[in-house]
């Protein structure tokens, strides 16, 4: 794990999720593997501590989107330093204690026949995506509606939802489509397949 990205993380949040039951929240996180699990099993992030860094990718691009004079001025997306550290760094909160590892066969690059490690899922809580996230943080705090929109619908289009509900949300919670954007933007721009 990336102790340096682990204090970022620390520091963002703390600095800006002020909330009541945001400290048990990280206490909650810090205890979980959230800080080493990857992102992903194969894809964007499917390394030790990918979550991680996912998480801060995200906050960041998302920092970057609202910075944005058309999304101020134009789209009245203003939002507070809370909701925008909170839905970034928390929208994936639904994968700590999700991939565990196991191993596989697999020729080296000598021919030889080795155990490779690998991850897998073990879904202990069946609750979807965006839904377990906005589940799991609302056992601790109280999100506003555009938030839990935002956590719910960050996925966007790329999920598995009704498509015209996503477009609804969009609509109606300018957050959620703005995180999508950011989530996207981190896993195929900034993150690699693996490190």
């Amino acid at each position: 794990m990336n102790s340096e990205l682990k204090e970022e993380f620390l520091t963002i949040y703390r600095e800006n999720i002020h909330r009541e039951g945001a400290e048990k929240l990280l206490d909650y996180m810090l205890k979980s593997d959230f800080f080493t699990a990857p992102a992903s099993t194969r894809f964007h992030g499917s390394y030790e501590g990918g979550l991680l860094e996912h998480s801060l990718n995200v906050y960041h691009c998302l920092k970057d989107y609202l910075a944005r004079d058309r999304a101020k001025n134009v789209y009245n997306m203003n939002y507070s330093e809370e909701s925008i550290a909170l839905c970034a760094l928390l929208h994936d909160v639904c994968k700590m204690n999700f991939y565990k590892t196991d191993y596989r066969n697999a020729k080296n690059e000598m021919g030889v026949w080795e155990k490779v490690p690998y991850y897998t899922i073990e879904d202990n809580l069946p609750y979807g995506h965006g839904e377990k996230s906005v589940y799991i943080i609302s056992g601790f705090m109280r999100l506003t509606r555009e938030e839990a929109f935002a956590i719910r619908y960050h996925m966007g289009f790329s999920g598995i939802e009704d498509k015209n509900n996503i477009g609804k949300a969009f609509e109606m919670f300018p957050l959620a489509f703005a995180l999508s954007v950011a989530d996207m933007e981190a896993s195929y721009y900034l993150e690699s397949k693996g490190k």
